[in-house]
């Protein structure tokens, strides 16, 4: 999905039913603090932003199940892969709404290909690739997430 259809969704769902747009919020959302975490490649404090009954629906061929580890755990592990893989990952928020417990974000990650990723060895490639999520909060924390990552655009700028 290109980035004007993913923003046109992302407006209309805020012009639709009554979502307010953050752009003024006084604290971080978990949007934030999650863009904050990866970029300050804090793994630990990425992963004191879910909750232990995280549910990630999420499915992809990709980051499949795994049956070893939690759903917090798999989430962690995967991000930590991403990080180790682009050292110098950065993720910006194109935009975001939220409406209730639930916050929804347009992100876009950038980094170089400096470590194995996807079964890819280095390939010293600028990535740049998206992804949509919305964010269940409970008591802060995110309880759940469902995306969608632009996969098939990093394989082909990996392979490309």
């Amino acid at each position: 999905m290109d980035d004007r259809r993913r923003l046109a969704i992302l407006g209309g769902l805020a012009l639709a039913g009554g979502v307010s747009l953050s752009a003024q919020a006084q604290e971080p959302n978990a949007a934030e603090r999650f863009a904050a975490r990866l970029n300050a490649h804090d793994i630990d404090g990425f992963a004191a932003l879910f909750a232990q009954t995280y549910v990630n629906n999420q499915a992809s061929a990709a980051a499949p199940t795994r049956k070893d580890l939690s759903p917090k755990q798999a989430t962690v592990a995967f991000f930590q892969a991403r990080l180790t893989a682009m050292p110098d990952l950065r993720v910006a928020i194109e935009t975001q709404v939220s409406q209730g417990d639930k916050v929804a974000a347009s992100f876009v990650y950038t980094g170089t290909h400096k470590g194995p990723y996807f079964g890819i060895a280095p390939t010293g490639k600028h990535l740049r690739f998206t992804s949509c999520d919305i964010f269940r909060i409970e008591a802060g924390l995110i309880a759940e997430h469902w995306g969608m990552g632009d996969i098939a655009g990093v394989m082909a700028q990996l392979k490309g």
